[in-house]
């Protein structure tokens, strides 16, 4: 008879042989270009770790690093 936890477990499984390469087209120079100026994307958040005391004080900043990115990019236009 199986309990609970043996009906939710997964079978575990071995993927054997070599990676197989996936159908599709090769990027164009225009996709190149898109990609590029997505992974040039700054969010203006400082990094690192943040404690808060309340949800608001959270929400003031991220307005804040939100409103800072929309004028930078606004004022490089």
């Amino acid at each position: 008879m199986k309990t609970g936890s043996d009906i939710n477990q997964q079978p575990i499984g071995r993927v054997v042989g070599r990676r197989q390469s996936r159908e599709g087209q090769p990027l164009t120079a225009s996709d190149r270009d898109a990609m590029a100026a997505m992974a040039r994307y700054r969010t203006r958040v400082p990094k690192g770790v943040f404690r808060y005391s309340s949800h608001e004080q959270m929400e003031a900043d991220r307005l804040r690093w939100t409103i800072d990115a929309v004028v930078a990019r606004a004022r490089s236009r």
